[in-house]
């Protein structure tokens, strides 16, 4: 019966709850919820060298069955690891998940990489690592020296070949159809996410337009936004995001679109802050609008349905929205 708990589940859960208070911990504010409510976290990663710096950021999804019948999903965001080197680190991984069955083993991955990072650098001397970068930690934002640690967000880059897809809309060029979702109130602060398919950094545009001729929307303290686009002649993406004076809301926004795998979609959050500080709680509300909205909308596969077949994403509904 649906309503009878699973005690291995149950366990796991408890395993997993006890595993994820002690990293954040041992690693303070290196060790980032990305979106609690479906087990996903990251944490960045260096090697504590000063002369040749190295960073990763670790993606992790914590399936129901982990750790007693499913390792960890995870990927590991770094610009300069690639091709052999990346497969030698991950299938270390893989080695120590195998020796370890059934045990918990996100710190020693962490571990793991961590003496990646530190052989890598004794062996080279000087490795180049992308300067802009978008971080995700509450607030990785004021140091400017870490930068290098997460995944390049804006590395969106303007040339000859798509210089009209960010050119403004003709005229008479309709935006896409925009969704709005429920409102969610903590604390007197109000959450409410927008949704819209697009397939150019144009529509983008015409979009952010379209919600701020709505007065209540312009009115919000913050509208954080990311969006991806799928160039499938490239096969590659456009994506952004923006935090609207949130700080790093932006970037744990375009984190959950890229673990979740959606495509041409734009997701707005727009909050009302009602002068009581919310902590972390506001980031995990963020997201948590988003993958409601992406899940009405049938851009991916809500937390249980994921589960059930095999955590495979579905692709978006072609369907009018109002």
């Amino acid at each position: 019966m649906d309503d009878i708990i699973n005690p291995e589940n149950d366990g796991d859960l408890l395993a997993q709850i006890e595993e994820v208070e002690a990293l954040s911990s041992i690693y303070g504010d290196e060790w980032c919820v990305i979106d609690e409510a479906s087990r996903i976290f990251c944490i960045k990663i260096s090697n504590d060298s000063e002369e040749s710096k190295l960073t990763a950021c670790l993606q992790i999804i914590l399936p129901p069955d982990y750790p007693s019948a499913a390792p960890p999903i995870y990927q590991i965001n770094a610009a300069w690891l690639r091709g052999l080197e990346r497969t030698k680190l991950a299938n270390s991984l893989e080695d120590l998940y195998v020796e370890h069955v059934g045990d918990s083993i996100l710190y020693l991955w962490v571990e793991k990489i961590r003496e990646f990072l530190v052989d890598k650098s004794q062996s080279s001397e000087t490795v180049n690592q992308p300067e802009n970068v978008n971080m995700t930690a509450e607030e990785e934002e004021e140091d400017d020296d870490d930068e290098e640690d997460m995944p390049d967000f804006r590395s969106l880059k303007l040339n000859t070949e798509n210089a009209h897809l960010f050119m403004d809309p003709a005229k008479d060029e309709e935006p896409p159809p925009i969704k709005h979702g429920n409102t969610f109130t903590d604390r007197r602060s109000t959450f409410q996410p927008h949704l819209a398919p697009v397939v150019t950094p144009r529509q983008v545009k015409m979009v952010l337009e379209k919600l701020y001729e709505n007065k209540k929307i312009a009115s919000a303290t913050h509208n954080i936004y990311a969006y991806r686009i799928y160039c499938k002649d490239k096969n590659s993406f456009l994506q952004d995001c923006e935090d609207d004076g949130e700080t790093a809301a932006g970037g744990r926004l375009l984190h959950l679109l890229q673990i979740l795998d959606v495509r041409n979609v734009m997701v707005v959050v727009s909050r009302w802050y009602g002068g009581i500080l919310l902590g972390p709680d506001r980031f995990k509300h963020i997201n948590n609008c988003a993958r409601n909205i992406l899940v009405e909308e049938g851009y991916t596969a809500s937390t249980d349905e994921a589960t059930k077949s095999g955590a495979k994403i579905k692709r978006p509904k072609n369907k009018k929205m109002k």
